[in-house]
């Protein structure tokens, strides 16, 4: 997958009370309890993503979903900054080389799930052994049909280690 050249743009600091809306859309669904009270926080677009940056570190995205709505979701750096215990899937040591290439993730690979997660939810995945992140993408089926399913994708990658937002330098 070649890279894009995207550039930050609109940069600029926000107050907490603007954005807090945004932070209680992050972290609720996520079951993440934080406190960014002393944090600097700024918001930014990077090709498809509104950014949340924290302390000069992307932590938060919005993304349009399918019926034109905002949902908002930690990046793979707030994932492991916040540690959330919601909407995962676990992958075996198998599916990681194709996820790191942006392949969609394949329903074969998942050996474990939250069981909160529904068709069309946005999660993060993580390595079966160390529970670390991988990469974010929509739910293609719910976590039950996930564990279970032999064949067919289970979550359309949108954000993986090593693209251009995990690669972006602030």
């Amino acid at each position: 997958m070649a890279k894009k050249n995207w550039k930050l743009k609109g940069r600029k600091p926000v107050r907490h009370k603007k954005i807090k809306g945004l932070i209680e859309r992050l972290t609720i669904p996520l079951g993440v309890e934080m406190d960014l009270s002393s944090a600097f926080l700024e918001t930014a677009t990077f090709g498809p993503w509104n950014l949340l940056i924290v302390d000069k570190s992307p932590l938060g995205m919005e993304i349009e979903d399918e019926e034109g709505g905002t949902i908002a979701f930690p990046t793979l750096r707030g994932i492991l900054a916040w540690n959330p215990t919601l909407k995962w899937c676990e992958v075996d040591h198998g599916a990681i080389p194709f996820l790191m290439n942006g392949a969609d993730c394949m329903a074969a690979g998942i050996h474990n799930a939250c069981g909160c997660i529904q068709t069309g939810d946005l999660i993060w995945i993580r390595d079966q052994s160390h529970g670390k992140p991988l990469a974010i993408g929509w739910a293609m089926m719910n976590s039950e049909d996930m564990v279970e399913a032999t064949k067919d994708k289970a979550v359309k990658m949108l954000h993986h280690i090593g693209d251009e937002l995990w690669e972006l330098e602030l």
